[in-house]
Parts: C-alpha cells; structure tokens; sequence
C-alpha cells in the first residue's frame, strides 16, 4: 500500500468516526455551538503538533499565495462543518455522510476543471457510481 493510501484511508476512518462523534455530540447543544467546539478541539491538538514537531518556524517562510488560499479553504471547511452540523442534527447519520462525501465526486469534477487533472473512462465511472450510491443511501424505502 502506498503511503497516500495509508493516510487516505485512515482519514476515511476519522471521517466516519467524526460522523458518530457528531451526531450524539449535536444532540445535546446547537450545531453552531458544536462547530465551535470541534473547531477549538482542533485548532488545540493541530498547534499542539506542529510545536511538538518544531514546524512553528514554517509560519514565517510560507507566501502570500498561500495564506490565501489556506485562508479560503479554512473558510470552505468552516461552512463545511456549520452545514455538516446542522445536516447531523436533522438527518440519520447513516444517510448524512453519504450525502455529504458527495464532495469526493465535486472534486474529481473541480480537479478536472480548475486544475487540469485527467481522468480516464474508469474513473469517470467510479466517480459516477460513487454519486449513484451517495445518493442511493438517502433513499427510504
């Protein structure tokens, strides 16, 4: 197994498991108040590890290009979580995530538009069939 599939699969894990945490952690408090809560949490552990590992200095040495675009994902990820949130509160977590890892298929399509990734006919359909499923789990029947 490659090193990035590693990583990419251990944060599915974390993903799932952020999911359950989620949905019993937004029973008791408002999504909004959760979302600060979450984000604290990880703002604490992330500080933590980067002094730990003596990176701090790396602050100084990163391009305004960057910050910007750190700075417009943090803002993506935070309305991310808020509307993943409130998503939890309202649905079953079993049919929330699904819809909510749609992102996976609207990357592949931004990869493809914005950053000039390319994907083959099997990709494609392993894109497809992950919208098909995503949305096949919201069903009731």
């Amino acid at each position: 197994m490659a090193a990035w599939q590693f990583w990419a699969l251990a944060g599915a894990l974390f993903a799932a498991l952020t999911a359950i945490f989620g949905k019993l952690g937004v029973q008791g408090v408002s999504p909004d108040v959760a979302t600060l809560v979450r984000s604290a949490i990880i703002l604490i552990a992330l500080f933590s590890l980067v002094a730990a590992t003596r990176q701090l200095p790396e602050l100084a040495h990163a391009s305004a290009r960057t910050y910007l675009f750190l700075v417009l994902s943090g803002l993506a990820t935070g309305a991310s979580w808020w509307c993943y949130f409130r998503a939890l509160q309202l649905g079953d977590a079993a049919r929330v995530a699904p819809l909510d890892k749609l992102s996976v298929v609207l990357v592949a399509v931004f990869g493809v538009l914005f950053l000039g990734e390319k994907l083959t006919l099997v990709n494609w359909l392993g894109v497809s069939l992950m919208a098909l499923g995503a949305w096949c789990v919201t069903l009731r029947t």
